[in-house]
């Protein structure tokens, strides 16, 4: 996954009540800053959304995309792609759970975005960090209650 901007946050919760979390892609927007709004599109034979349609505000990009995910290697990771957005060209990303212990997990997120429009590699990647940093200190603050 090169050119992914990457983040890793340790959150005081067991892997399967975080796996829960970001399963849940419709109760994103109660604890997500940048997600406003999800509606699933389709489910697997499990029952998993396989794709869904969200609007996406970090920092000045303000979006609507669908994501297409793949749930192959969960409850370890869960990863998703871009199927078509407005000013989005690329978006995909994954989130991997690694349990510390029973109550503490390490879950990276990576994540990578190419808009349209020009813009300097620079300030693509700042915003990257910036909205993965975001979400991990919103997943935590979630999780941990």
């Amino acid at each position: 996954m090169s050119d992914y901007s990457a983040g890793t946050a340790t959150i005081e919760a067991s892997a399967e009540d975080i796996f829960a979390i970001l399963k849940d892609l419709e109760s994103y927007p109660q604890w997500s800053a940048s997600i406003k709004s999800v509606e699933i599109a389709e489910r697997d034979g499990s029952g998993n959304p396989s794709k869904a349609n969200l609007k996406v505000e970090a920092g000045v990009l303000k979006d609507r995309v669908s994501l297409d995910y793949d749930w192959s290697k969960a409850p370890n990771e869960i990863s998703f792609t871009l199927e078509d957005a407005g000013l989005l060209t690329e978006m995909s990303g994954v989130f991997t759970l690694k349990s510390l212990d029973a109550d503490t997990t390490e879950v990276s997120y990576k994540l990578k975005v190419a808009l349209s429009m020009p813009v300097p590699d620079i300030m693509r990647k700042k915003q990257e960090q910036a909205t993965i940093d975001q979400e991990l200190a919103k997943l935590k603050t979630h999780a941990e209650g």
